[in-house]
């Protein structure tokens, strides 16, 4: 076995090869974690606990409630909500229902929320009150009937529940007044109820969906990544072993990354609960929030994403802050530049290792290792417990020797089902067992893995991934733009942003603000350009194809010479 994982000799003694994991439904960890620690914080947020006892029973009256108005076993339920204590009430209230949770990013636009809706047939949508009026718009295009809405002050101590309102006001300048007929949609209404009976449901640890989790390619638009309770209980397994020395019930974990992501839901949500650990939850990245809630509330997990940690780095006044609580940080989303790795951990004293996966391995399938190993400057590390990997030939689809540039292929327990309603999307992906990453790289002698290029060309901005082709096709439905491409490229903060290049018609006359202003209306403020080039044409290959690997190769060349002038 060695012979083909060459990375198993470096594994400590306490990181087991083979793993045993519970066939338990995921709901049923917060079921054992409140048995367990009943008076434990399970959540802080924004001032307020609340145990794991009140995360359990909140969790089950919303999933008698979610039973009651007819979801049952596979019924999608959205979750559209950034990291609130309703988020994880949501995540294992539907569960609990035996229903199937759809991940939705808050950000998103109604062209964008319909289109989730519509592919998932998600038949419910836990959403914020500021939310309520772009989902309400879009409900009657889908198979959306129940609407269950909640608020931030809802889980704001007392007097901040009270003066939350005003500051929203400020903030969005809207006043919320959700219209309803009755009440029972207002989750503190249902939270009001008392908790009825909870219908049990046949369950198939191997095959049962726990999540629909979107991603998407060059190909079109985002794909839902079916990933069972096996697959994230296998992932949540594999990281409590790699993260070896923390403690059962001791740690606090600092919860900034979005639950809506993948990332954030496997490191954050699902190892804080298995483990009964404490999240600190923030519903968005606020440097200066981020840094004064390290020193007051001390977390000693850090799951982050490079531009969160680089954010924190450059805070002019981050040496008057005590980080020194931060014993361990796994970076993942994109690549983490090593001065960044050793500012943070000079600042912290912890230890931070990148890690890499993907959406449709739960995520994650490699790490470097946090103690008791030499760093590996470059690698995103070795695969994890029960994951294999390898670097298969573009040719013909063989495994490669160490130090050859392949495609980066894994499988293990972690590996998504499939993606819904898209088999031949999965017939692509899955073949052979091995899920094929499109991303490129080579393995060293040793087995550790490094990240060379990406065969598709999805663009990876502050952690969020983002397709060109969904960029392009808003884009064109401006009157006066003849043709567009948009890009990545490279971006110090972001790792990457978006660059659109511009062909407009002849005799118009467009600027950066009207395309700026239209892709706004249409997109997620995350994937909007940051940067548009007006060109007379753009490259192309002899049948027409833009060539967009050509306009990324220019703007890399553009990037070294700007450096080579200031070296």
């Amino acid at each position: 076995m060695n012979e083909t994982k060459p990375w198993l000799k470096h594994y400590p003694e306490e990181i087991p090869a083979v793993l045993d994991y519970s066939t338990d439904p995921l709901h049923e960890y917060l079921l054992q974690a409140a048995d367990e620690f009943p008076d434990k914080t399970a959540i802080h947020f924004m001032g307020k606990n609340l145990t794991f006892r009140e995360v359990r029973e909140s969790a089950q009256k919303l999933a008698s409630y979610l039973q009651s108005i007819g979801i049952g076993k596979g019924d999608r339920v959205a979750v559209m909500l950034p990291n609130t204590p309703a988020a994880v009430i949501s995540f294992f209230g539907i569960l609990m229902a035996g229903g199937i949770v759809v991940q939705t990013n808050p950000l998103y636009t109604e062209r964008e929320l319909e289109y989730q809706m519509k592919d998932s047939g998600a038949l419910a949508i836990v959403t914020l009150d500021i939310l309520y009026p772009r989902v309400s718009k879009v409900m009657k295009q889908t198979n959306l009937k129940h609407l269950i809405v909640t608020a931030i002050k809802d889980y704001l101590p007392f007097p901040k529940n009270l003066i939350y309102p005003f500051i929203q006001k400020k903030q969005y300048g809207i006043v919320v007044n959700v219209k309803h007929e009755g009440s029972d949609h207002l989750l503190t209404e249902i939270m009001k109820r008392p908790a009825g009976p909870i219908e049990a449901f046949p369950f198939d640890f191997e095959e049962d969906l726990a999540l629909l989790q979107y991603t998407g390619g060059t190909t079109g638009f985002p794909k839902g990544v079916m990933l069972t309770h096996k697959n994230l209980i296998a992932n949540t397994t594999m990281c409590r072993k790699w993260m070896y020395k923390c403690q059962r019930g001791k740690e606090r974990v600092l919860g900034i990354l979005p639950l809506f992501h993948v990332y954030g839901m496997t490191t954050v949500l699902l190892l804080s609960i298995i483990e009964a650990n404490e999240i600190i939850l923030m519903p968005k990245f606020d440097v200066e929030d981020t840094l004064k809630t390290i020193q007051k509330k001390k977390p000693t997990l850090f799951p982050g994403a490079p531009t969160i940690y680089i954010g924190l780095l450059n805070h002019p006044d981050i040496q008057k802050y005590d980080l020194s609580s931060i014993d361990s940080c796994i970076s993942g989303s994109a690549p983490l530049p090593v001065e960044v790795q050793e500012k943070f951990e000079k600042v912290t004293g912890g230890k931070l290792v990148e890690g890499y996966g993907l959406t449709e391995s739960s995520p994650v399938t490699h790490s470097n290792f946090l103690w008791d190993r030499p760093r590996v400057k470059g690698s995103v590390g070795v695969p994890w417990p029960d994951t294999d990997a390898a670097i298969l030939s573009m040719e013909n689809g063989e495994r490669l020797p160490a130090g050859e540039i392949g495609e980066i292929a894994v499988r293990g327990p972690q590996v998504m089902k499939g993606y819904w309603n898209r088999p031949e999307d999965t017939a692509m992906t899955l073949k052979d067992g091995w899920l094929l990453t499109g991303d490129l790289g080579y393995m060293d002698e040793d087995g550790y893995f490094y990240i060379v290029d990406r065969k598709k060309d999805m663009i990876i901005a502050g952690g969020f991934n983002i397709y060109p082709r969904e960029i392009e096709e808003v884009l064109y439905e401006h009157p006066d733009v003849q043709e567009v491409v948009a890009a990545g490229v490279p971006d110090p903060y972001r790792g990457e942003t978006v660059k659109a290049y511009v062909v407009a018609k002849e005799g118009a006359t467009l600027s950066e603000k009207d395309l700026d202003e239209f892709a706004r209306k249409h997109l997620a403020s995350f994937k909007v350009p940051r940067i548009y080039e007006f060109r007379k044409e753009l490259p192309k290959t002899a049948v027409g194809k833009i060539l967009r690997r050509a306009l990324i190769d220019e703007e890399k060349r553009k990037l070294v010479e700007e450096e080579q002038k200031h070296a």
